[in-house]
């Protein structure tokens, strides 16, 4: 069976790129929101041998054992490490214990549902490489592999996004079984200020108002705006009243 791989940075440093939107402590509180949301859709999911959480992070590995988890702490020490280290880490670990495959996943993917992990671990028994890319951006969302270590990941390209420079790797390396994995609920996760009100408002219209992920971003006090009506690109934060 497959391996779930879920890599979280350190609550001190996770959504760096938010910091301008939340304090550093509403930050810890939206993570810790989206994992507990993530471990609430993964209780129904059973096509996984183990799932995995490596985090440096004492209140996320805490979160991970209650849930049943297996819960691994990420030494952090003081020489440069791009993600793909992390990765390639965590993945050691799964081999270790014996994965034949591991699925990557990470915990912004506020709208997956567990038909989305049945359908990707589906795609992995027939394939090498399964790939959700990003909604916004030319990333990687879920990354599946058969085996574990087919192909190394590129999350740290220095030049090309990583869904692009993933495909390419793969082909370069002569992998023929590559099924990119083509979902909204999936493929949506949250990096920047925009993905924040898109995220309050998708929730809203999957019926997802009951997580805790939705219960926090009520308290963002922004919207969306078209920059004019004839460009859906564009758009405006507006601050409410």
């Amino acid at each position: 069976m497959s391996y779930l791989l879920i890599p979280i940075a350190p609550l001190s440093r996770t959504k760096s790129r938010l910091r301008g939107c939340f304090s550093k402590e509403t930050l810890k509180e939206l993570t810790l929101a989206m994992f507990i949301d993530l471990a609430t859709t993964l209780q129904d999911v059973g096509c996984f041998k183990e799932k995995i959480v490596y985090c440096n992070s004492s209140e996320i590995l805490d979160l991970a054992e209650s849930h049943g988890f297996m819960a691994i702490k990420e030494e952090l020490d003081s020489s440069p490490k791009v993600f793909d280290d992390t990765i390639n880490q965590l993945n050691d670990i799964a081999l270790q214990e014996n994965a034949k495959s591991t699925v990557v996943i990470f915990l912004d993917v506020i709208l997956i549902t567990s038909k989305n992990f049945y359908e990707i671990n589906s795609l992995l028994s027939k394939n090498q490489l399964v790939i959700c890319p990003a909604i916004h951006s030319a990333g990687i969302s879920i990354l599946g592999r058969k085996p574990p270590d087919v192909v190394p990941t590129c999350f740290s390209d220095p030049l090309k996004p990583s869904f692009i420079a993933q495909i390419n790797k793969a082909r370069e390396m002569g992998l023929s079984k590559i099924a990119i994995y083509d979902s909204f609920r999936a493929g949506f996760d949250i990096d920047i200020k925009q993905d924040l009100v898109l995220a309050y408002e998708y929730l809203k219209l999957f019926n997802l108002t009951h997580t805790r992920t939705y219960k926090l971003l009520e308290k963002f006090k922004f919207s969306l705006q078209k920059a004019n009506s004839k460009d859906n690109r564009k758009f405006f934060i507006i601050e409410k009243k």
